[in-house]
């Protein structure tokens, strides 16, 4: 016991490191979960040893926790409503992958049977349920890299729509296919004749796991309708989604035991349909999701730093090149599958020709199938697991990156638009014409900024406003936004419904990519979304109560910022001036009453002091008098 809590220890101590570690991956555009795998692996057996083959073995139960996890992760992604109007093609393309990919890839894998290593000496029979169960894994998609993609790219369109749904909907089946893949597997690689008793009993077994499923889902759900600390409900998801494994697993030992005959229930499949359960048909859909989404990262760095480490890279050196060898067949036969299921479902020529390209990534799925068929056959399991992980790892390597470039292709990613260089004039855009944004555009005119105020509304006479630029538009179309000369804007403010706001921000975040976008919002409930696209949000009763505070805990400082002291301003100002590069703040020789109060470099806030050496494209936030102002915008414009 305390053997096994010295190692427990340490692999948490390694996880917390793989969690830092795994970062530095992101700046080669690499997804989170490759740099645990590659953690894992340095911290296994052959190459540190912090983790040996034993102390592997008996984390295994890790492996289990991660994997209940992981299938409700894939199950709450299988939103019904959300793939109505993609039905067809997602149909098509899942059913090219199932049949197929399948079925080219069982043919292929049998063909070359001889040549891979775990299935070289076995029988004809043995030969070709191994390769079903290996084509089987092939098809296995991961919703979780997919959906990091989506979001990262802000993915809207039929294309993002459908890959996500064949992407979910595929895992559920593929989990149905594995098991019966794996049953038939082990009648000929244990040396056993199939019975069509087999074949009754697969069925009684996924029967019996759909229906448990939705029986643990309501018990999920009915767990989530108390008021209890959320942190708690988290422990109590993992613990259920474990104890389904264990039961399983049991119920499966048990019944070959004591009648007879072998009732497998596969605790993926059980947990996918729990999960699937609360998501579409219970209330406690929003909270179960926010609980997969907070604890996610937790469960994939303590699955994905394991599965590393269960590399044996003494197989992986003499096999590297069947890995990659299975790899191509993998790409191959996913295109194959995609294409022509694409093709059926009457998909334009692009589309077909890169249907295959958001499938390429997998993770957590098939790395749990992995581990199931290694962990049944230990005799070659470790072969099989590592050059199975290896192709994996290439997936997880290229994947992503073929998807990004599809999404860009297909023209449905909204990434934010580069800030715009600073032209030397302060212009400022407002949406909305009533008495906030006259007085609004009145305080940026006494500061030097051009002000033009944009409306809806046609029955006004620009004429009659008098020291302001109005003008009358008819929409919040792209076009507007380029006859506005959107493109100039130091800031754009918008004070309309929040739904037009929405559309406003959304058009400048896409094609403009204002330095300053101000919402002022109406619905409190509505601040996530506008933060999302990278507004500043001024919510009325909120800032007042925020202002008064800030005036009761620090008046001075208040009163600077806000312009109440006289002759007394506060500015952001970009450095542009390559002189000035590279100097020091205390070697710029700035008038004695200006004060330094914030650096901020690439949308990150630099601690900022004597020694802090300025970089083209800085944004110094400075307070000083009105004319010392100018004196600092002179050196650094």
């Amino acid at each position: 016991m305390g053997n096994f809590l010295i190692i427990l220890i340490a692999y948490l101590i390694i996880v917390s490191a793989s969690g830092t570690l795994a970062r530095f991956f992101l700046k080669f555009k690499l997804p989170l979960i490759t740099g645990f795998l590659i953690v894992g692996i340095i911290s296994g057996p052959y190459i540190t040893g912090l983790l040996d083959n034993e102390a592997v073995k008996n984390l295994s139960f890790i492996k289990d926790i991660s994997l209940a996890f992981i299938a409700f992760a894939a199950g709450a992604e299988l939103r019904l409503k959300e793939f109505h109007g993609r039905f067809k093609t997602i149909s098509w393309v899942t059913f090219g992958q199932l049949i197929i990919a399948f079925i080219s890839s069982t043919f292929i894998l049998f063909y070359i049977a001889e040549y891979i290593p775990f299935m070289d000496g076995m029988g004809k029979g043995s030969k070709f349920a191994l390769s079903m169960l290996v084509a089987t894994i092939f098809i296995a998609s991961s919703p979780a890299s997919a959906i990091a993609v989506i979001n990262e790219l802000r993915a809207r369109g039929k294309y993002t729509q459908t890959a996500i749904g064949v992407t979910v909907v595929k895992d559920v089946l593929v989990i149905i296919l594995f098991t019966i893949c794996f049953a038939i597997a082990a009648t000929f690689i244990n040396g056993d004749t199939f019975k069509i008793n087999t074949l009754f009993e697969l069925i009684i077994g996924l029967i019996i796991s759909v229906s448990f499923g939705l029986l643990i889902g309501r018990f999920l759900s009915f767990v989530l309708s108390f008021f209890i600390n959320t942190k708690l409900k988290i422990l109590f998801v993992i613990l259920i989604g474990w104890f389904v494994f264990v039961l399983s697993h049991f119920i499966t030992d048990y019944s070959e035991l004591h009648w007879g005959f072998k009732l497998y229930l596969e605790p993926l499949l059980i947990n996918i349909v729990a999960s699937f359960y609360v998501v579409n048909y219970t209330k406690s859909r929003t909270e179960f999701l926010m609980l997969i989404e907070q604890n996610g990262m937790y469960i994939y760095v303590l699955f994905f730093t394991l599965a590393g480490a269960s590399v044996a890279l003494d197989v992986l050196q003499n096999y590297w090149l069947i890995a990659l060898v299975l790899f191509v067949i993998r790409l191959f036969t996913i295109a194959l599958g995609s294409s022509i299921g694409a093709l059926s479902a009457g998909e334009s020529g692009l589309f077909v020709k890169t249907a295959w390209m958001p499938y390429v990534t997998q993770a957590g799925v098939a790395l749990g199938l992995v581990t199931i068929v290694a962990s049944a056959y230990p005799v070659w399991g470790a072969a099989f697991e590592t050059i199975l992980i290896a192709v994996i790892v290439l997936n997880e390597l290229f994947g992503p990156a073929i998807f990004k470039w599809s999404i860009n292709k297909m023209g449905e990613s909204h990434v934010k638009a580069e800030i715009p260089e600073f032209d030397g004039v302060r212009e400022a855009l407002i949406f909305g014409l009533e008495s906030q944004s006259f007085a609004l555009a009145k305080t940026l005119q006494e500061h030097g900024w051009l002000v033009t105020i944009a409306t809806l509304r046609d029955e006004i006479r620009v004429e009659d406003y008098n020291g302001y630029q109005i003008v009358k538009i008819k929409n919040f179309s792209l076009e507007t936004f380029r006859v506005l000369k959107a493109s100039r804007m130091e800031a754009i403010i918008a004070m309309q419904t929040d739904i037009e706001n929405r559309k406003i921000c959304e058009i400048v975040y896409e094609h403009f990519g204002t330095r300053a976008l101000i919402v002022r919002l109406n619905e409190l409930s509505n601040v996530e979304e506008f933060r999302k696209l990278g507004a500043l949000i001024v919510e009325p009763s909120t800032s007042i109560v925020n202002l008064l505070f800030h005036f009761a805990q620090s008046p001075v400082a208040t009163s600077i910022l806000l312009g109440l002291e006289e002759h007394k301003e506060t500015i952001d100002i970009e450095v542009v001036n390559p002189e000035i590069k590279g100097l020091a703040l205390r070697d710029l020789r700035l008038p004695g009453d200006i004060l330094i109060l914030s650096v901020k470099r690439g949308g990150n806030t630099v601690i900022s002091h004597g020694y802090t050496r300025l970089r083209i494209g800085d944004v110094v936030t400075v307070v000083g008098s009105t004319e010392s102002i100018e004196k600092v915008k002179l050196k650094f414009e």
